[in-house]
């Protein structure tokens, strides 16, 4: 067994895995960010289709990113047992590949239904109209995005994150060139408004997949696995593997993610003012995130590295020192949002225009109230990761389905319609459904560290 370093180490190890994945995580939702600014120069009603769209894609995509991230503690595990398992690794980055295949067709047909299934839904016409035609531009982003996530979690395993960064600040630019020509009309192209956002964000995700797939098969430290050679040869008890490792995974991700987008949908039922402020809040709430999600993605890797080598004190250790990091940064986030909630949102919304006055208002209710779940959002992202790593996938489901459905969105519905507070009302629901979900995962990780120590590295691996 190998000596595991002291938490003072860990936390360095865990931090120099972790920024540049954070920094990553960061550019992806500058990339949203991008198209909020941008589309909120077009007007509140723009803003309020994409909002409603890009939860919708996301969503979905989320599901499908649950499954492709089981290849993470994989990966990882496989590492920690054999630092040179070249062969058992590029098994697993191809299964996985074809995992992403499989799960983003169905979702893309269904997504090409959006705007008729709005309609049965009772939303505006108009609103079901445009988001429609957003969704319809826009969800071409599936496929390579869930092929993106694919090689990003083989090179976090291999602990060179920096290319995953690198290419993310790269993915910023191109997206904000793109869809500042295709929104308002540059360079000779038509302006497409609303059409040219999604357009854009499809372009944007196909150039970052290609630039990662390059890079996997040039660089040294990557392009000796080969893993996109013979990718047409199957290999159905891999495959079997990571669908019922990350199943799980998607279904816990896809929870969490379509509770979010059922807010929005709510929120179309209120008025279009908080959708747009809620399209601001959660652009504030989901920076924050980034660093948890970062976090939490290094953990999985670090835990499952320890499990690999069958040290159980090092699980221990990875999993702490990463809930240390993530919440700790997450109870800062909330005083400063709690403190400036104003300014912060104004960063999206020009006062001066016609209706954004009472968009900013909601959106800095809104704020307080995400203030507030901070730090319980850490405590379960963190938590899930950790517990990933330990190839725990079913349980973090369980309470993802029972915390976000069961009380999320069913109280926040209830505070909004029958208790009078409006947006307000379903963004508390979020924050308790939140709060639900971190606690059960930190329950259970102390459960299966300190209570079952030495026998969690038998269980996990069966």
């Amino acid at each position: 067994m190998r000596h595991s370093p002291r938490y003072r180490d860990e936390i360095a190890a865990t931090l120099k895995l972790a920024w540049p994945l954070i920094l990553t995580n960061i550019s992806q939702i500058l990339i949203s960010m991008t198209d909020v600014v941008l589309l909120g120069h077009v007007g509140a009603h723009a803003l309020a289709a994409s909002a409603i769209g890009t939860g919708l894609v996301w969503a979905m995509t989320l599901f499908g990113i649950g499954l492709v991230t089981a290849s993470s503690p994989i990966i990882a595990t496989a590492l920690g047992h054999r630092f040179n398992a070249v062969r058992d690794v590029r098994r697993t980055v191809r299964q996985t590949m074809w995992c992403a295949v499989t799960i983003a067709l169905p979702i893309t047909l269904l997504l090409w239904f959006t705007g008729p299934l709005m309609r049965l839904a009772g939303q505006p016409e108009r609103l079901a109209a445009d988001t429609g035609l957003f969704v319809r531009a826009m969800e071409w982003v599936i496929l390579p995005a869930l092929l993106i996530v694919t090689l990003r979690c083989f090179v976090a395993a291999l602990e060179r994150p920096i290319w995953i960064l690198i290419i993310g600040i790269g993915g910023v630019l191109v997206n904000a060139v793109i869809n500042w020509c295709l929104i308002f009309g540059h360079f000779g192209v038509p302006a497409l408004g609303l059409w040219g956002a999604g357009v854009g964000s499809s372009l944007t995700t196909l150039i970052t997949f290609l630039a990662m797939a390059w890079l996997v098969t040039h660089h040294p430290k990557f392009r000796r696995y080969h893993v996109f050679g013979r990718f047409w040869r199957a290999d159905w008890p891999r495959y079997r593997a990571i669908w019922a490792l990350g199943f799980p995974i998607s279904l816990q991700m896809g929870f969490e993610a379509t509770v979010f987008a059922a807010a929005v949908f709510l929120m179309g039922f209120i008025n279009t003012a908080s959708v747009a402020a809620h399209a601001v809040a959660i652009q504030i709430a989901s920076m924050t995130f980034m660093v948890p999600l970062g976090v939490a993605q290094a953990a999985t890797v670090r835990v499952g590295n320890a499990l690999g080598r069958q040290d159980a004190d090092g699980v221990q250790r990875a999993g702490w020192a990463a809930f240390i990091l993530g919440v700790g940064f997450m109870a800062a986030m909330a005083a400063i949002i709690w403190t400036i909630p104003r300014p912060l949102a104004a960063l999206f919304l020009d006062p001066a225009m016609p209706g954004n006055a009472q968009v900013l208002d909601i959106a800095v209710s809104f704020l307080m109230v995400a203030a507030v779940f901070q730090i319980a959002d850490g405590a379960q992202v963190v938590g899930a990761g950790m517990l990933r790593g330990l190839h725990d996938t079913k349980m973090p489901m369980i309470f993802a389905a029972i915390g976000y459905w069961g009380f999320g969105i069913g109280v926040g519905a209830l505070l909004a319609f029958r208790g009078g507070m409006g947006g307000v009302g379903i963004w508390l629901g979020l924050a308790l459904g939140l709060a639900i979900v971190g606690v059960c995962m930190i329950l259970r990780w102390i459960l299966l560290v300190y209570k079952q120590k030495h026998a969690i590295i038998t269980h996990s691996i069966r």
